[in-house]
């Protein structure tokens, strides 16, 4: 629950390449900073993200906050460039980009682009 308010209580706040808040934030440094506010350590980029916690192999049993990696705009399938987190209800919050900052978007937007793994921490 921690991790949930946490993220969307950043809603709005811009996108800053290695941000992780309080003002702004990156991908990486928002799920990190939200698992933070629960007491569980991530590291800050998204490659390394692909490697914590458990992999989710069964889209059925996404949770809340869950890791939601995606190539983004510079990765591929295997090496992600973004990550969000699971919101529940189909919809994934990011720090998206420079031009949105942190949004919410629907699984389908969100995963547009190809899906490289879903994670489950805590």
């Amino acid at each position: 629950v921690e991790t949930l308010t946490y993220a969307l209580a950043q809603l709005g706040k811009p996108y800053v390449w290695g941000g992780a808040g309080p003002g702004a934030f990156d991908c990486s440094g928002l799920t990190m900073m939200a698992w933070a506010s629960a007491g569980v350590p991530l590291l800050h980029n998204t490659v390394d993200q692909k490697g914590e916690g458990t992999a989710v192999t069964d889209l059925a049993a996404i949770s809340p906050g869950d890791l939601v990696l995606i190539p983004g705009a510079d990765g591929t399938l295997a090496a992600p460039g973004h990550v969000g987190i699971y919101l529940g209800y189909g919809l994934v919050e990011s720090a998206a980009d420079p031009a949105h900052g942190v949004i919410v978007q629907i699984w389908s937007d969100f995963t547009a682009g190809g899906l490289s793994g879903v994670h489950h921490v805590g």
